[in-house]
């Protein structure tokens, strides 16, 4: 299936079902085959039988959830139908070659590079649910273990006697892990012979997932291109500008690897925010959806697809989008707000739904 764009689209049907979700999984499959969707994302073995009985020509690719670490694992799957397995975010590098060296020629492998890490085993965990009232089995995660918690402890013969664990104003983040980002170990992916490598996306912004989308295509193109000169540092400078925890490569290159949660709960990255996102080129101007408030003389970045450089320039003009009329400011107060700003200094078409950061 290729969209407009030439995009290829997976949908995710990767929950653990209950008896009463069935009929709903199944009018939902017969609909994504219609569509010819590229690949089902799937975790529990019942749902993965009935959408083979409803969608018989659709790929099935096996969830992280149903947590493949091991080529016995990914073998299973492969005879029962699985056209790709994407991997637990728990593998070393080793375990991965090893999977890989002994699964069949034609089964795909897919591995996490960047984003949240989940508290729980290969992202089952039932936090979320428990706190908020919101699975993250149902795609709809609060991330309750970013959250700060007051810790308590109690003597045995004083019960009722809860004397507080030391944490500072913000309580103290214990469950809180690191963002995990695999840029600089581009290189050895590919060699090992992985086929896909999954972003997490969940709840994030258009802006995020622009901006290290289009750092790590551009990484893995120009390693094909000229491996022997791959510099992780062009395409990490990119990932920063997003707003993010401390990064970590997990246990991908040691699974003794302690640099893994951040108890402080801090956020880094500040300096960029999104700016909003192109609606039309209009030769010497630009119609935008704004996200943030903008103003003359805010400096922006637009995110060019295919280009790891990001263009830079500075707003000079502001136009209300429904007058024309010149303005100095322009502020988020209702959905799908435009404006009108001076084109970069570029000598191509900018593309819609194109990224522009502003620097703060």
């Amino acid at each position: 299936m290729l969209i407009a764009n030439g995009k290829r689209v997976h949908a995710a049907i990767n929950i653990y079902a209950k008896d009463e979700t069935y009929d709903d999984i199944i009018e939902q499959a017969k609909i994504l085959g219609e569509l010819g969707v590229d690949g089902i994302i799937m975790s529990d073995g019942g749902v993965i039988d009935a959408v083979k009985k409803v969608a018989p020509n659709t790929p099935i690719h096996i969830s992280t959830q149903a947590n493949t670490i091991s080529y016995h694992s990914a073998n299973f799957w492969y005879k029962n139908g699985a056209k790709r397995v994407i991997l637990g975010r728990e593998m070393t590098k080793e375990e991965i070659k090893t999977l890989i060296q002994n699964k069949p020629k034609d089964l795909e492998v897919e591995i996490f590079a960047h984003g949240a890490l989940c508290f729980g085993y290969s992202g089952r965990c039932f936090l979320s649910e428990f706190l908020a009232g919101r699975s993250g089995n149902l795609g709809d995660c609060a991330q309750s273990c970013r959250w700060a918690f007051n810790v308590y402890v109690e003597e045995t013969n004083k019960p009722g006697n809860l004397m507080p664990v030391e944490y500072d104003e913000k309580g103290t983040y214990i469950f809180s892990s690191k963002d995990l980002c695999l840029i600089k170990e581009i290189p050895e992916i590919i060699e090992m012979g992985v086929d896909s490598i999954k972003i997490e996306g969940r709840l994030k912004t258009e802006y995020y997932l622009a901006s290290v989308i289009n750092a790590y295509r551009n990484a893995i193109d120009d390693y094909y291109k000229d491996p022997k000169n791959y510099d992780f540092n062009k395409y990490l400078k990119e990932l920063e500008k997003t707003k993010t925890r401390g990064l970590t490569t997990f246990y991908f290159n040691d699974r003794n690897n302690q640099d893994i949660q951040d108890y402080g709960g801090h956020q880094y990255n500040n300096n960029f925010e999104f700016g909003g996102k192109v609606i039309e080129d209009r030769k010497d101007r630009i119609l935008i959806e704004i996200r943030n408030k903008l103003s003359l003389g805010d400096t922006l970045e637009l995110i060019v697809p295919g280009k790891i450089k990001p263009v830079i320039f500075k707003i000079e003009n502001l136009w209300n989008d429904e007058t024309e009329e010149e303005i100095q400011t322009v502020n988020p107060g209702k959905a799908e707000q435009k404006v009108i700003l001076n084109k970069p200094d570029v000598n191509f078409e900018i593309g819609e739904d194109w990224i522009l950061r502003r620097m703060k």
